[in-house]
């Protein structure tokens, strides 16, 4: 009786095996996929790292481009305050025109 419990046809240990095969080769896809997925991942990964670091460059070149700005506007305000008013413009523009020696040598001639 033990070995008509284990005796298997041949149509069912085909069966068996056609099942093993199916399940290895299920394995496999899965497998690829994982390995696929996972290098998938790591190339994001470098992709980001990458954009990451070109947007930092560019942060710091516009972190010294506004210090330089900075600098240019404070240099630029100071210097502004030693530039002549309209006002005093006006006064030396009014006492040039009464002085003009040229108007004056013409009346005389």
């Amino acid at each position: 009786m033990a070995e008509s419990e284990y005796s298997y046809s041949g149509q069912e240990m085909g069966n068996l095996h056609t099942k093993l095969r199916d399940i290895e080769e299920k394995y496999r896809v899965l497998k690829d996929r994982a390995l696929l997925i996972g290098q998938n991942l790591i190339d994001m990964k470098e992709n980001s790292d990458r954009k990451i670091l070109e947007i930092k460059k560019d942060i710091e070149i516009l972190k010294n481009n506004m210090q330089r700005l900075i600098l240019f506007i404070e240099t630029a305000s100071e210097e502004f305050s030693k530039f002549a008013k309209k006002e005093d413009l006006d006064i030396l523009y009014k006492q040039a025109k009464m002085f003009q020696p040229s108007d004056s040598l013409r009346k005389r001639i």
